[in-house]
């Protein structure tokens, strides 16, 4: 396999998302979203990047961190799931492999379920920091997924300042 290709979609990747991070900050989760949207379904896109699975649950795979945002690959096992949570940050992801289901709930104190999207290969979806956009992701499906995510917050400070979990 040519492995300058896939490191080239993916550089391609990259350069276009940190053109959209360097936007005003109002609708920038969409033009983020839109730059996700014009390479993820590449399937060479992560051809030459180890993006091992995690028996347990879905984790996190760095792809770049540009200082004031990160992408990140995240990988899901069949049945894996994130909690119920909203975001303290703009968001935008889509689906590089297999189909994802991006729930919706209402706010509450218990998070009533509002709607339920699949999302495919090429799929996109996004957000800004609000604590009434609650969502979960999952893999129902029988494969291994894989999706892109891109955040308003440097890696470093995902674990403690991305989410906010509500259920």
């Amino acid at each position: 396999m040519n492995m300058i290709r896939p490191r080239m979609a993916l550089n391609a990747m990259l350069a276009t998302i940190d053109e959209a991070c360097r936007t005003p900050l109002e609708g920038r989760e969409q033009r983020v979203a839109a730059a996700i949207a014009a390479h993820v379904d590449d399937p060479e896109l992560l051809a030459d990047v180890a993006c091992p699975e995690c028996p347990d649950h879905y984790i996190r795979h760095l792809l770049h961190d540009g200082g004031d945002y990160g992408v990140v690959a995240l990988v899901w096992r069949p049945g894996q799931m994130s909690p119920i949570h909203a975001h303290k940050s703009w968001c935008a992801f889509g689906v590089h492999r297999g189909i994802m289901t991006e729930h919706y709930y209402a706010p509450g104190d218990t998070p009533a379920l509002t709607a339920a999207h699949l999302r495919f290969p090429g799929d996109v979806s996004h957000g800004p920091a609000c604590d009434d956009l609650i969502h979960r992701l999952a893999n129902c499906c029988s494969e291994t997924a894989i999706s892109i995510h891109v955040y308003g917050l440097p890696f470093e400070r995902f674990s403690k300042d991305l989410n906010l979990i509500l259920a």
